[in-house]
């Protein structure tokens, strides 16, 4: 029966007519999403692989949720405060939210979800709660934060996506690192978790208790997984699905898609998440424990031909490791500039400054560069690399191998030279550049943190100092320092800024209705 109603969901053509916005909304249907690559679990509590929640933010809520302003909005919490010395935050719970499995939520889910997962097993949670020293539960609706350090950044951080409430009553049992319930999440979201199909499809279905009456408006989300890029499209192109963004539709279809009456796109859904595309160098591995080698790699990497072909005009370049995202809030400064005419030659010279000098057939060295697995720009960008590379004498071999091998080999084993990558500097460098340059975040096994494994005292005390800080603009000396003292370090090449497109079929409205887009739990998403 689930099959032939999922087949049928597929076949539906959309019709090429302009859809009014004084149409009513149609409760039900099916929205197919794309998402690429598979995820390899389904446990945002302990990994920020991108896919991961594309999925279950669907299926877990968290304590706030966050308008285009990026100010917090409720969820879970109705209201917070924050004490005058900023060292408390006090979060007033709905007292009428069930889990999938209809046991209640509490302020001791709150507790368990922070304290004893958050804090210590997720990626970017280690950072973000690390000065959360108790969560307090006086009575089942009230959580209580109490800080070290005042803290203001963790009111940006407690999107679904980024920090999911779990059911303690479920995760608390066993290791939350190898849990049952890891590819079968339950949380308290507007869809509930039905199956997953390896290489195939993650059924997601109504969840008829969902604390906000009356939603979901849809009966359920597919989210389909296809390896092959012109599948992909042709999929959007026949109505067969329905939304695809954050790198899954190819950059070069976007425009052409975007001719097609049934179809809309936007770059609408990535201002809480700033995605950066980024090259992470293992400092610990000769030659690149030398800085100069490292600012030659800077220096090579075109950072115009990646927008222009690669990602075909989405983006930026970047100018260090903070997003210009933050400029409104002054925390944004720019680092050294790679881009300039002359340098090819500035590598050149920085490499044989370095002792590495060319050998009869023009090499200095040999690497292995090896290419995010996150689709086919990716595998574009490492062969744009390779040959920008050979211009100053580094013989370059590509890798591209599944997303938990490439995982693992980068931050667990460190078994890399080079590595294609893109971060999120999400909504305050707190939550998203610390990670990739502190020292605290240089963790084995933790994924998406300090791989290049270069860090330094100064750094590490400008970051500190940021993250307790309350006035912006001191926060803006410090984060401006930050980045003079990477960029001369280079432990990471900051390409672009990317700007990701999502196309949407046009007969479904709401789909990309926060600013986390994708991320979003797509409760307020409906058929025309």
């Amino acid at each position: 029966m689930y099959r032939s109603i999922l087949f049928a969901a597929y076949a539906a053509v959309t019709l090429a007519v302009p859809v009014s916005s004084a149409w009513a909304q149609k409760p039900g249907g099916t929205l197919v999403q794309i998402t690429q690559p598979e995820p390899p679990n389904l446990a945002p509590y302990i990994s920020t692989a991108g896919p991961i929640s594309q999925v279950t933010a669907k299926v877990f809520d968290g304590l706030l949720e966050y308008g285009f302003d990026l100010k917090p909005k409720a969820s879970l919490a109705e209201s917070w405060t924050v004490s005058p010395d900023g060292k408390a935050i006090t979060f007033k719970l709905r007292s009428d939210v069930k889990f999938h499995d209809g046991k209640p939520f509490t302020s001791a889910d709150v507790q368990f979800t922070v304290m004893d997962v958050l804090k210590k097993n997720h990626p970017r949670g280690i950072a973000t709660f690390r000065d959360v020293t108790a969560v307090d539960t006086p009575d089942a609706t009230t959580a209580i934060f109490r800080l070290a350090n005042p803290a203001p950044y963790i009111l940006k951080a407690l999107a679904s996506s980024e920090s999911p409430m779990l059911p303690k009553h479920v995760y608390g049992q066993g290791d939350i690192k190898t849990h049952p319930n890891a590819n079968q999440p339950i949380g308290s979201g507007p869809f509930k978790f039905v199956e997953w199909r390896r290489g195939e499809l993650v059924r997601l279905d109504k969840n008829p208790d969902y604390w906000r009456k009356g939603l979901p408006y849809l009966d359920r989300v597919v989210v389909r997984f296809i390896a092959d890029a012109s599948t992909r499209t042709a999929a959007l192109e026949r109505g067969e699905a329905h939304v695809a963004g954050l790198g899954a539709v190819p950059y070069n279809d976007v425009k052409r898609l975007s001719a097609l009456s049934s179809l809309e796109v936007t770059t609408a859904g990535t201002e809480m998440i700033s995605p950066m595309v980024e090259m992470v160098i293992n400092t610990k591995q000769p030659p690149f424990d030398n800085p100069k080698v490292r600012q030659a790699i800077n220096y090579a990497v075109d950072r115009k031909f990646a927008i222009d072909n690669v990602w075909f005009g989405f983006g930026k370049p970047a100018m260090g490791p903070i997003s210009s995202n933050f400029q409104p809030a002054g925390l944004y400064a720019a680092g050294t500039d790679f881009t300039v005419a002359d340098r090819v030659a500035r590598a050149n010279k920085l490499l044989d400054e370095a002792g590495l000098p060319r050998k009869a057939d023009g090499v200095r060295f040999e690497i292995t560069h090896d290419i995010t697995p996150y689709g086919e720009e990716w595998q574009r960008f490492g062969e744009a690399v390779q040959q920008q590379l050979q211009q100053v004498g580094i013989k370059v071999t590509l890798r591209y191998e599944d997303l938990p091998k490439w995982l693992k080999r980068t931050y667990t084993d460190y078994d890399f030279t080079l590595t294609s990558n893109f971060l999120f500097n999400l909504a305050d460098p707190v939550l998203g550049v610390h990670r990739g340059l502190h020292s605290d975040r240089i963790k084995p096994g933790t994924v998406f943190v300090n791989g290049s494994r270069w860090s330094s005292p100064e750094t590490d005390a400008l970051m500190d100092k940021a993250s307790v800080a309350t006035n912006e603009a001191e926060r803006g000396k410090l984060y401006a320092d930050l980045v003079k003292r990477v960029s001369e370090a280079s432990p990471v090449v900051y390409v672009l800024e990317l700007r990701y497109p999502a196309v949407i079929n046009r007969q479904f409205k709401s789909v990309i209705d926060t600013p986390l887009g994708i991320y979003g739990n797509f409760a307020t998403a409906h058929k025309q």
